[in-house]
């Protein structure tokens, strides 16, 4: 049994910080017996639904992807078993954007502001809140507005709100890493107040246990309704108010008072802010009934009904007490009857008469009567009725026709009623007989006749009706022409005439002229004419096309987002002008109606928008000239969107923007602009900056190699106008680090090899390619000459013995880095080195059968020529021997090795300067040949004899491991084993019959020649044993025979740069079996582990660590590895810059000679 035990790492002792986004990972190793329960928790219990679990005996692994400000915490570890439990925790903070404030609260409200209140966020996204952004939206939008961006207390006063409208608020915390989550108020708040305090109070009655009291509406009721009325009362002595009636109208009774008891009362008004300031009645009130002298309040003294109609007098008084009522008419006290009563109550008297007849009219007199006095009114009662007959006789003094109902020449007799409010009398007698007739005559002349308008074709002429229409109604009006070339006068009109009182009089002769006369016609016939005054020249009448701007209009029009515009612009001209609206900078939108006529066009849209704010044209035009006009219209909106957003710069942490202010600012001043920016991979953008007054902004603190999206919105008082944005997402990076050091491979007369390091840093972007620039001397210009993708270039066609230098830039996506410029100078032409050869070892070894293929490393200029010898005899070469040449290597390639195949091969380079030779040894592994005879007897007696011989010739490429010597009878044909074991070349056999004959042989075995057999025997748990299986046969006792195998990092695939004093190492994977021996030379020369070479070898790597590297530790390292199955050798070259070297008159850093020549610099 083991007790739980956590062992935490001590990373995760700390506080373990983690970015938004990524993904969080606590191992923590385990232990226990048996094995722990694990359970992970949050500290307040938070759900770990989106966390991964993996639990085993050893270890517990929680891991949350994408993870969020709400993953920080403290994450409790429990682990228990029989044993007892155990328990730890790590605290995880992810940074990121604050989460929501808390406890957001209106402290105030008032009739144009509101009073916010909150705490900070229980989670500040890992990094302290930089400041808050207080925001505001009217319930009837859905947008919300900034308030203050920049807000560094938990409190606002939000002002200049419009009274009575209901507003949402949001409050945002603000940290390095962006704007976390809103609070927002969960119900809209109404900007109003507690309402002003009621009116005058008015006392209305007292009774001995009540009062009576009524107000006046407060003058403003706090922008919102009021809902109530409080009535409080105060005792006389005491200091407590308390309420006595809460009522909805502006009286109230208060009942349930002592009498003789003195009062004080006050109102106060209560809407849904809450209750005003009180208004208090001006003197305290006894509670007592009133003693008043009667008195009425009548408004009129007299009434009057129809006959048959029923009356009620109504007749208002005041007394206290309640007066008596009595009634009088005509001085005699009122008799009542079911038709005609008195009634009185508190306040008013009374009576009632129905169906009310001639004796009801009269006078009527009221008493009222109590202990303070008394008073009487006099009433007047007047009961409307029909007149009686009109007295004849009827007289007719004159007769027409126009009287109303008559038809004109028939014969009629009349009479008369008298009618007055209460109806109609009877008729009077009827009168004689009379005719309905009219005299008429004929009308007067048309008055002012004129002509309105002249064409090529007609003339417009236009008149009023005769003064005098002679008696009877105008039927028409007859318009007659008069050419003034013949004098002759035609009518114009049908002979009946017209009705209109205007006329085209049509087909007309072009530049003739012409006289009009004009008649009227009714009943008695044709009036007397009207001449038109003058006469009157055909042709087209010419107006230069003018219009009226309304005053309206000569100013900027305002309208709001939403509403209509409507342009309406009286026009003439002769002929009827072409009417153009146009709209400067910008198209008139398509839903736009336009109507025009002659006299006048309009210009309606409705549904405006701030792109229909800008200048309108409107331009006529005739034969006669043109007239233009603009108006100015200002839509009241949210302005457009920024123009011309651009990138000015990117980082590899920040990028730079500018724009230009909106064309359409919305018709009020841009007050600050908005910058946002989005992820690529993210759908919702989040603000950079809310209140930037200028037009470029540097956004930072972004992720180096990740995509964003960034908008510009401008905001002006009537809100957030439109973004520009991006229109591509934008890689945060910068152009790349210079390439590192440069080196010379090769020189030729006419090409370079250079190779260069990769830049110690890329930009945030990878690198598309490298292109490198050469200068001749004595020129100023860089050209250049080759672009690669590779950390390598030929550059050719160079004049030999020219001087060159070369440099090399980086590209990336952002553009090219900075040059690296080779530090000297390099001339074109041939190198002459001495030929060289260095194998890596002295000797191969290789299993009979395999291939095999040696690398020779050779070195010279111009390229040696290689010649091979096998045993001092020129190497045949066939298709299984041959050997192939490359520019730094000779190979020997064997096929299926043969014993025959071992010796010693020298290898001679040779050119023009010299020349050098090497040799290596090839060692093929087999089978031993038979030991050398004859086999000598040394010493014979009756029962042994000693044997003795020579090993074999061929010991099969390994130690000989022992002999078997076996015996035969000459009697028999079976051989027998002596020994298997004989370590060496003689033995004593004993045990021998005396006299017998006897023959002997001996085999030669190695390691790969040891055979052996094998059988299973099986037995079970009582101890009986089975008979053996078969024998498996003879089998040879071999290990597994591998050629070693090398492998290293492609970092070491080129030549290693090295400068003084830094440390380098080379490692690399080896392979093969049985385990190769490893060895590390440098040169010739195997190096041994020092303080400065430190050698870690281990049975699958080697790895040498060179320290403060000097001059001496460039050139070849050679890492060797072998086992029986062969040898297999890498070499690895080291340049450094340390010195300089001079071979003739060519100068070049050492680094490349390290490369080229040997480590003594040869």
């Amino acid at each position: 049994m083991l007790p739980p035990e956590i062992e935490l790492d001590a990373e995760l002792r700390k506080v373990v910080t983690i970015r938004a986004c990524c993904t969080l990972r606590l191992f923590v190793p385990i232990k226990g017996r048996p094995a722990p329960e694990v359970k992970w928790t949050r500290e307040h219990g938070e759900s770990l639904d989106r966390a991964s679990i993996e639990s085993t005996s050893s270890y517990t692994l929680l891991i949350v992807e994408n993870v969020n400000r709400f993953d920080s915490g403290k994450y409790i570890l429990t682990i228990e078993n029989s044993s007892g439990s155990k328990t730890a925790f790590v605290n995880v903070r992810v940074l990121d954007t604050p989460g929501a404030p808390q406890d957001l609260k209106i402290k105030e409200v008032t009739k144009s502001s509101v009073t916010l209140t909150w705490e900070p966020p229980l989670i500040d996204g890992g990094s302290k809140i930089k400041n808050y952004i207080v925001e505001k939206r009217e319930s009837t939008r859905k947008a919300y507005s900034t308030v203050n961006a920049n807000c560094h207390k938990t409190s606002w006063k939000v002002d200049s709100l419009q009274e009575g409208c209901n507003y949402y608020f949001r409050v945002l915390a603000e940290n390095e890493y962006g704007i976390g989550l809103p609070v927002e108020t969960s119900e809209s708040i109404k900007v109003s107040e507690r309402p002003l305090p009621p009116g005058k109070i008015t006392l209305l009655d007292v009774t001995r246990n009540s009062v009576t009291l009524s107000w006046e509406k407060p003058e403003h009721d706090g922008g919102s309704r009021i809902l109530g009325y409080i009535v409080e009362m105060q005792s006389k002595g005491s200091e407590k108010w308390s309420t006595c009636a809460t009522v909805k109208v502006t009286e109230a009774t208060i009942t349930g008072l002592i009498q003789g008891e003195e009062y004080t009362f006050r109102v106060s008004a209560q809407n849904e802010k809450g209750i005003s300031d009180p208004r208090q009645l001006g003197i305290p009130v006894v509670a007592k009934d009133l003693v008043i002298p009667p008195a009425f309040k009548l408004l009129f003294t007299t009434f009057s009904v129809l006959a048959g109609e029923d009356l009620k007098v109504d007749v208002p008084f005041v007394g206290r007490p309640k007066p008596a009522v009595s009634w009088h008419k005509d001085n005699v006290a009122l008799k009542q009857t079911t038709r005609v009563n008195a009634e009185s109550s508190e306040n008013n008297a009374v009576l009632t008469i129905k169906e009310a007849c001639r004796e009801d009219v009269g006078t009527y007199l009221v008493k009222l009567t109590n202990s303070a006095g008394e008073a009487t009114e006099t009433l007047n009662i007047v009961v409307l009725d029909k007149p009686g007959p009109p007295t004849g006789p009827v007289k007719v003094d004159e007769v027409t026709a126009d009287m109303t109902g008559l038809i004109e020449n028939h014969d009629y007799e009349y009479r008369v009623s008298a009618e007055n409010a209460a109806g109609l009398s009877e008729p009077s007698p009827p009168s004689a007989y009379y005719k309905a007739c009219d005299p008429i005559y004929k009308p007067g002349p048309p008055n002012n006749p004129k002509v309105t308008d002249v064409t090529r074709s007609s003339v417009f002429l236009s008149w009023g009706k005769p003064i005098y229409d002679g008696g009877s109604e105008i039927q028409g009006y007859i318009v007659e022409k008069c050419d003034v070339s013949d004098g002759e006068w035609s009518i114009c009109t049908p002979p009946t005439g017209i009705k209109n009182v205007h006329m085209e009089v049509e087909k007309l002769v072009e530049k003739h002229e012409y006289k009009f006369r004009i008649c009227a016609v009714n009943k008695a016939g044709v009036g007397e004419h009207a001449d038109v005054p003058g006469s009157v020249i055909v042709e087209e009448k010419m107006e230069a096309p003018d219009l009226d701007l309304d005053m309206e209009l000569r100013k900027i029009v305002n309208v709001r987002a939403g509403g209509s515009l409507r342009l309406f612009v009286p026009i003439r001209g002769r002929p009827t002008p072409e009417v153009k609206w146009g709209k400067v900078d910008g198209d008139i939108r398509e839903a736009a109606i336009i109507d025009t006529t002659s006299s006048f066009t309009s210009l309606v849209l409705d549904n405006v928008n701030r792109f229909d704010s800008g200048k309108y044209t409107l331009t006529l035009e005739n034969s006669s000239g043109t007239k233009s006009a603009f108006v100015s219209v200002r839509v009241l909106d949210t302005p457009s969107a920024p123009v011309n957003l651009k990138i000015r710069e990117i980082t590899k942490d920040s990028v730079s923007l500018s724009w230009e202010p909106p064309l359409l600012d919305g018709g009020a001043k841009i007050k600050n602009f908005i910058i946002e920016k989005r992820e690529a991979t993210r759908k919702a953008y989040a603000a950079v900056v809310t209140n930037c007054h200028k037009t470029s902004w540097k956004v930072d603190q972004l992720q180096e190699g990740c995509y964003y999206f960034f908008r510009v919105s401008a905001e002006n008082e009537y809100g957030i106008g439109l973004p520009a944005e991006t229109s591509d997402p934008i890689k945060v990076a910068e152009v790349p680090q210079p390439p590192g050091k440069i080196t010379v491979d090769d020189v030729t007369r006419n090409s370079v090899s250079l190779s260069w390091a990769k830049p110690e840093h890329d930009g945030g972007s990878k690198i598309i390619q490298y292109i490198v620039e050469m200068q001749a001397k004595g020129s100023e210009k860089w050209s250049e000459c080759a672009r690669v993708k590779t950390l390598e270039a030929v550059v050719t066609n160079l004049t030999q013995g020219e001087e060159y230098l070369f440099r090399v830039m980086a590209v990336n996506e952002k553009g090219k880095s900075d040059p690296r410029a080779l530090a000297v100078p390099i001339v074109a032409k041939d190198l002459v080195i001495e030929p060289d050869v260095r194998p890596a070892f002295h000797s191969y070894s290789v299993q009979v059968g395999q291939d095999l293929k040696v690398e020779i490393p050779i070195a010279g200029r111009p390229k040696p020529t290689v010649t091979w010898l096998k045993d001092g005899q020129p190497l045949r070469q066939t298709t299984r021997v041959n050997v192939s040449d490359s520019t730094d290597l000779t190979i020997l390639n064997l096929k299926e090795t043969s014993k025959e195949d071992s010796g010693t091969y020298e290898i001679t380079v040779a050119n023009v300067v010299g020349q050098k030779s090497a040799s290596v040894e090839i060692i093929t592994l087999d089978k031993p040949d038979p030991p050398v005879g004859p086999v000598k007897f040394d010493e014979i007696s009756a029962e042994s004899i000693t044997l003795s011989w020579n090993p074999p010739v061929y010991t099969g490429g390994c130690q000989i491991t022992n002999y078997i010597v076996h015996k035969r009878d000459t009697t028999t044909t079976v051989w027998e084993t002596v020994s298997a074991t004989v370590a060496r070349t003689t033995l004593k056999v004993t045990k021998l019959k005396t006299g017998s004959e006897y023959q002997f042989r001996i085999f030669a075995e190695n390691r790969y020649d040891q055979r052996y057999e094998f059988r299973v025997i099986a037995k079970n748990a009582a101890g009986a044993i089975s008979k053996p299986s078969d024998s498996t046969g003879p089998i040879t006792a071999r290990d597994e025979v591998e050629l070693p195998r090398i492998s290293m990092d492609p970092k070491y695939k080129d030549t290693i740069v090295v400068n003084a004093g830094e440390t380098f190492r080379l490692e690399a994977d080896v392979h093969g079996k049985p385990l190769p021996t490893i060895k590390w030379y440098k040169g010739d020369k195997e190096l041994e582990d020092t303080a400065r070479y430190e050698i870690k070898n281990t049975d699958f790597s080697a790895l040498i660590i060179v320290k403060d590297a000097v001059r001496v530790d460039g050139g070849q390292y050679i890492l060797e590895a072998s086992n029986v199955a062969g040898t297999k050798t890498v070499t690895k070259s080291v340049c450094g810059s340390w010195t300089t070297k001079s071979l003739g008159n060519y100068q070049h850093h050492k680094g490349f000679y390290d490369c080229l020549l040997d480590p003594a610099g040869q």
